[in-house]
């Protein structure tokens, strides 16, 4: 933990020493989440949108610090994280977690065509902000949605997060990009002891303007 804030505390002070060179972007696109250690898990489509700075460093290479609201999660077909214990019939399930990011990611720049490949991958720091478990059960009509806990006697999941993000895109000479990344969630997030450990695991398409 004390290596990401030293990190971030560094990509702080590059922004206020950095020159006119700086720019800043924004980019919005599709996640598709699961999570480690439970089976019959299917991707869960959500959402994500970042705000950037591109600092430049030396050569093709920039540092790229941001913020980033991110949803999150997993479906599962009985295999859900049972918190409660108390779920005997086979389950379709939802977990879908909101959260604010702060990723610092180094960037090198390969000019192609009228643009440039780009290459990132860095450490992010995340703090979940709320959280909903969905049940369905098979065999029936019967549903029942509650709240992730992340405090108190029944806390469910932790609050912060870490892990590491890699992306490959294009920039166009205009400022538009587009993006493929991943997010590789290394911290453990299960907070009780009646569900197995798990991290996150993020696939993600976005599209942006880097101003």
């Amino acid at each position: 933990m004390k290596t990401f804030l030293s990190l971030l505390g560094i990509a702080g002070l590059s922004i206020f020493a950095a020159n006119a060179q700086t720019s800043y972007g924004l980019k919005a696109g599709l996640n598709l989440g699961k999570i480690t250690n439970y089976d019959s898990q299917k991707f869960n489509p959500s959402y994500f949108v970042t705000g950037f700075a591109d600092i430049p460093l030396a050569g093709r290479f920039s540092i790229q610090p941001g913020i980033s609201l991110q949803s999150k999660g997993t479906k599962f077909v009985d295999a859900i994280p049972n918190w409660d214990q108390t779920n005997s019939e086979p389950y379709a399930s939802s977990l879908n977690v909101m959260s604010i990011e702060i990723p610092v990611n180094a960037v090198y720049y390969v000019p192609v065509g009228t643009g440039d490949v780009f290459l990132s991958a860095g450490p992010y720091l995340g703090y979940n902000l709320s959280g909903k478990l969905k049940n369905s059960k098979l065999n029936s009509n019967a549903t029942n949605s509650r709240d992730v806990e992340f405090s108190g006697n029944n806390k469910m999941m932790n609050r912060w997060d870490a892990g590491i993000n890699f992306a490959v895109g294009y920039k166009l000479s205009n400022g538009l990009l587009i993006q493929a990344g991943y997010g590789l969630g290394l911290t453990n997030l299960n907070a009780s002891s009646h569900s197995k450990d798990f991290s996150s695991r993020t696939i993600n398409f976005g599209v942006g303007f880097q101003f």
